[in-house]
């Protein structure tokens, strides 16, 4: 038997006329997993919440629940909660009106909608709120009044399309925490749509990475990030991303930015590749790529070095201020174990 809240996703073909949204998606997300869908923006990844709500009918493929069929049903039938970027509340009720709200719709008593609205309040600590409108509740307020009338129903799927992009930095670092305790200590099934890439691997079990309509990867948070599938994907990820250097492979040997190295494994016959590499895992020494310091950014707590290498830009990410100034000549070293490696025709990973 399975548990409630699983989602399969097979062969999700979506069209909008001519144009092609979604190429055949698979997805499996268990029950009471915290799921995010990351990718940049249009790559499909709402398209794709909004045929799990059921918001959207894909063209073609199949909408499982709990083994279910519910590709054809409508979203109230899907016992499905959604917190959008927008909290959509009604301006003229109050905070406890509005999250009280899908429990009036079906009719439920009221003495058990007191009960549940005020439970649901206290987990999103917005109690002392609920006889403020939403035009008195500042952004955050705003947005835990969306959530504790998402989470009034205990629907088995909650449905999260970029929640908190309307928040500042601090409040978002605040709330992406509590999110994902709030997930824990309901035991949902959690879908979140985010193109935020720290958000989606501070919140996630699991994540699927969207690229153009596609699944690129889908693994944990560390996983992708230390072994992206593709150089999409390793450009996309990390902050500053992956620096991504032009190769050349041919048995154990591998040649770029005037270096050449030697791996105990065949990496087989003579291709074109890309070498890539985080920024963090570069230092400054005396042997390695040679290059210039073209620019120094101060970021606080990190400082990043744009080097030159040849005519490509390379950024070095180091927590102290490296003793090196712009227009000086460098050389950065990395470990062997810190080299990505993808096909320069395929673009997947060596």
């Amino acid at each position: 038997m399975t548990r409630p809240g699983q989602i399969v996703l097979r062969d999700i073909i979506k069209r909008h006329g001519a144009v092609t949204a979604l190429h055949g998606i698979n997805l499996e997300i268990p029950a009471g997993e915290f799921f995010a869908l990351l990718g940049p923006s249009g790559s499909g990844k709402t398209t794709t919440l909004r045929i799990i709500a059921g918001l959207e009918q894909p063209t073609e493929g199949r909408v499982l629940v709990d083994g279910a069929d519910v590709t054809n049903s409508e979203p109230g039938d899907r016992d499905v909660a959604m917190v959008f970027q927008s909290y959509a509340l009604y301006p003229h009720m109050t905070v406890f009106q509005n999250i009280a709200f899908p429990l009036r719709m079906v009719a439920t008593p009221k003495a058990e909608i007191d009960a549940s609205v005020r439970d649901a309040a206290e987990k999103v600590h917005i109690a002392h709120l609920l006889d403020r409108k939403p035009g008195q509740l500042s952004g955050g307020q705003q947005q835990r009044c969306a959530l504790a009338r998402a989470i009034v129903r205990k629907p088995r799927l909650f449905l999260l399309d970029e929640p908190l992009s309307n928040l500042d930095a601090k409040l978002r670092l605040e709330t992406r925490g509590e999110l994902k305790k709030l997930q824990r200590s309901l035991g949902v099934t959690a879908v979140y749509v985010t193109h935020d890439q720290e958000e989606a691997m501070t919140v996630a079990d699991r994540m699927a990475v969207f690229m153009e309509g596609r699944i690129a990867q889908v693994g944990t948070p560390d996983d992708v990030f230390q072994r992206p599938a593709t150089i999409d994907v390793a450009a996309f990820l990390g902050s500053p991303p992956m620096n991504l250097l032009e190769a050349q492979i041919e048995g154990h040997e591998i040649s770029f930015g005037g270096q050449r190295l030697h791996f105990d494994r065949d990496l087989g016959v003579a291709r074109a590749a890309i070498a890539g590499i985080r920024p963090s895992a570069l230092k400054f020494g005396d042997a390695g790529l040679a290059g210039r310091v073209d620019l120094i950014e101060q970021l606080g707590e990190a400082t990043i070095v744009n080097v030159l290498v040849g005519d490509k830009a390379v950024r070095v990410r180091s927590e102290r201020r490296p003793p090196v100034s712009e227009g000086q000549d460098v050389k950065l070293s990395f470990e062997p174990r810190d080299l990505h490696l993808f096909d320069a025709s395929t673009r997947s990973r060596v």
